[in-house]
């Protein structure tokens, strides 16, 4: 009766051991093999959501094309010569010349100027590394690289002349503002990807300066500045609007990518 009982309770535990088939036979010690369904593969970055505002932005960047496009026919009719406009605006910023005024003219110069500006998008391109928003980052980067890729031998082939009381640069390579291109590029481009009232309000504030300071300092026309302002806005949507759409295709072609099955 003893041994009858080892033997069964023997053969309960063997049969309660996990083990793994082998020709029929289940070997002891040994975990079986449970087949699983592959797990499904997720794209590598979520699907953006197209931005309700892509296509409003994208008229203001093409309208934006436009009139700097009708400003410079306007000034090329002109003989390249300062605009009424020009010369008013021009005469209004010498009458109110001080050391003062000169002094906060020449922050914005300084801090938007050939080494100051890229410098400034340099950090602002490093912290939304920083903060791991590359899309953020590369926008900017593009915007940057691309408003002065036309601007500036824009204005070497326009060879515009600077007023001739020019308190700052002497180069004709007045039209348009360098200064002004950059510093609405990089407020725009900041202000379509933050979202933020502040941000725009900085922006607008900041480019207002700059148009102002180059005019003080006599080392642009009025409407140098205004196709400044016009540049800025159009590569800022224009970019802004083309990596949206990139993004967008590229989230979509990832996840089509990644549903198909494998071979």
């Amino acid at each position: 009766m003893g041994s009858y009982d080892t033997r069964t309770a023997q053969g309960k535990r063997a049969r309660a051991r996990p083990g793994r088939v082998h020709n029929g036979r289940v070997g002891e010690n040994e975990e079986p093999q449970v087949s699983r369904a592959p797990l499904a593969v997720t794209p590598d970055e979520p699907l953006p959501h197209p931005d309700p505002h892509r296509a409003t932005v994208l008229v203001i960047g093409v309208v934006a094309t436009v009139l700097f496009v009708v400003l410079r026919f306007a000034v090329a009719l002109g003989g390249h010569d300062p605009l009424a406009v020009d010369l008013w605006w021009d005469d209004l910023m010498l009458a109110g010349l001080t050391d003062v005024g000169l002094v906060i003219a020449w922050v914005p110069s300084i801090i938007g100027g050939v080494i100051g500006a890229p410098v400034v998008g340099i950090l602002i391109i490093a912290i939304f590394l920083w903060r791991r928003r590359r899309w953020d980052a590369a926008t900017l980067a593009i915007a940057i690289v691309t408003v002065t890729a036309i601007g500036a031998p824009m204005a070497a082939v326009i060879a515009r002349v600077r007023p001739s009381d020019s308190l700052a640069e002497s180069m004709a390579t007045s039209f348009p503002s360098g200064h002004t291109a950059v510093a609405t590029t990089i407020a725009v481009t900041l202000g379509l990807l933050l979202r933020r009232w502040y941000v725009w309000t900085l922006g607008v504030v900041w480019v207002a300066y700059m148009m102002w300071s180059r005019t003080y300092l006599h080392a642009h026309w009025a409407s140098d500045v205004l196709a400044g302002l016009l540049e800025g806005i159009a590569v800022a949507c224009l970019v802004w609007s083309a990596m949206q759409a990139y993004r967008i295709r590229r989230a979509m072609s990832s996840r089509a990518s990644s549903a198909e099955p494998d071979a």
